[in-house]
């Protein structure tokens, strides 16, 4: 869990409230209910958290949120997480479809959408990914073409968690349809309400994170006002942009929830012997338990450095939150896959939590912008910094020893030519 010496008093208040929350407003029961997929879509806890007002928690207080910095979001996830991925995905939703909203909605928008869905009246849910594609996003196709005072939208978006039960889906459609257009100027950001045109065609057996009522919907002469366009028509790349932050930095700080599954397996190895002695006495145990704490220390640590840069406007942020999504993801898997080792054969049974841990954090690697797409993400940005920085940091390069090899350094045949002239 995030350490005291990190946070602001504001933080380690919101710590205890949600780590109470989470205590005692959700049974065991409805956590096997959901894994069971005897339960749908948890509105149910959605209506609590909204209750405890514990939605939205960066946004205005205006709309219904308390105004506070991404630091304390992300300490509350952490929290949250350890019901595991469904219901860390009901918690951050209305923060993720909310930066819309609050970033680029019009106040009607927001009066109208973002209040209802803080109070846990809507609930609200985000379309992306589409059939033919997860990656390309710009490769959109579900049209969205607008005539007159409304939008025609057909098309398809798959793996859209809360499809069964969403009131109100963010969808992005293409609306520029120029075969010549910038890929960045084709689509547009849409709110659709839950109505006629709109359906849920079919609902996905997952390998975990159940009970989220995950399923794909289908556009058919869809017809929604212009009034529920967010921000500027072919400009829904802004609002993508913008959305990932909430997006992959939710996703980072919910999977260090794990801890969870640590925990079980430290207090398991404490209680069981073999060989005449508690199995936490043999390093091939002890060695795991350290491995694992020291990357989610060190997981925590990016989780809340990346907030902080957020919060802070920080030019590497982009960066920051890539590597935190990516990285933390990694090490909820890796911690999880420890505990269960640890635990031996009874870890991969249904006594004990390891095994719905480990179906459920293998999808947070793969889901808002899959690890690889992090790793894209990360050296581009890293690239262009460690580039524009190269004339305001010490020039390494001159304190090698071979210094007057300058002749080796021939990166073209432009720069063989210049430094050897007639003698290459």
């Amino acid at each position: 869990m995030f350490y005291h010496a990190l946070m602001t008093e504001e933080e380690k208040a919101i710590q205890q409230e949600v780590r109470q929350f989470v205590r005692d407003e959700v049974s065991p029961d409805f956590i096997r209910a959901l894994d069971h997929d005897e339960i749908k879509y948890p509105r149910e806890y959605v209506e609590k958290l909204a209750a405890n007002n514990l939605l939205g928690l960066r946004f205005d207080p205006r709309w219904g949120g308390r105004g506070l910095p991404w630091t304390a979001e992300v300490i509350a996830e952490e929290e949250i997480g350890v019901l595991g991925t469904t219901l860390g995905c009901a918690f951050v939703m209305p923060s993720i479809v909310g930066e819309a909203l609050h970033v680029f909605g019009t106040d009607e928008q927001k009066e109208r959408f973002l209040k209802p869905i803080l109070q846990g009246k809507l609930i609200s849910a985000e379309a992306l990914t589409e059939p033919r594609g997860g990656s390309d996003f710009f490769g959109a196709t579900t049209r969205a073409e607008l005539d007159g005072e409304h939008f025609m939208l057909n098309g398809q978006k798959r793996f859209v968690v809360g499809a069964t039960e969403a009131d109100v889906f963010l969808v992005y459609c293409r609306t520029n349809f120029d075969e010549n257009a910038d890929k960045y100027q084709r689509i547009s950001a849409i709110l659709v309400e839950r109505g006629p045109g709109v359906e849920t065609e079919y609902i996905y057996g997952l390998l975990g994170t159940r009970g989220g009522g995950t399923g794909r919907l289908v556009f058919r002469n869809c017809k929604v006002s212009k009034e529920n366009l967010i921000g500027e028509l072919h400009s829904g790349a802004l609002v993508f942009h913008q959305m990932m932050i909430p997006e992959r930095l939710t996703s980072a700080a919910a999977s260090l929830g794990v801890r969870a599954g640590l925990e079980v397996a430290a207090r398991y190895s404490d209680k069981r012997y073999a060989f005449g002695q508690l199995i936490r006495k043999y390093q091939a145990v002890s060695f795991m338990v350290a491995d694992a704490i020291t990357q989610l220390d060190a997981a925590r640590a990016l989780v809340y450095m990346a907030a902080r840069a957020v919060d802070s406007g920080s030019p590497n942020a982009r960066r920051l939150v890539s590597e935190a999504k990516k990285f933390a993801t990694d090490t909820a898997w890796e911690v999880a896959n420890k505990a269960m080792q640890i635990m031996g054969g009874i870890g991969y049974t249904e006594v004990y939590p390891l095994e719905k841990m480990v179906r459920d954090i293998r999808l947070s690697q793969i889901w808002t912008g899959t690890n690889e797409i992090m790793n894209l993400l990360i050296q581009h940005e890293y690239y262009k910094e460690a580039l524009e920085a190269a004339k305001a940091v010490r020039n390494v390069e001159l304190d090698a020893r071979g210094l007057d090899g300058e002749n080796e350094k021939c990166y073209t045949d432009e720069d063989m030519w210049r430094i050897h002239g007639d003698n290459i």
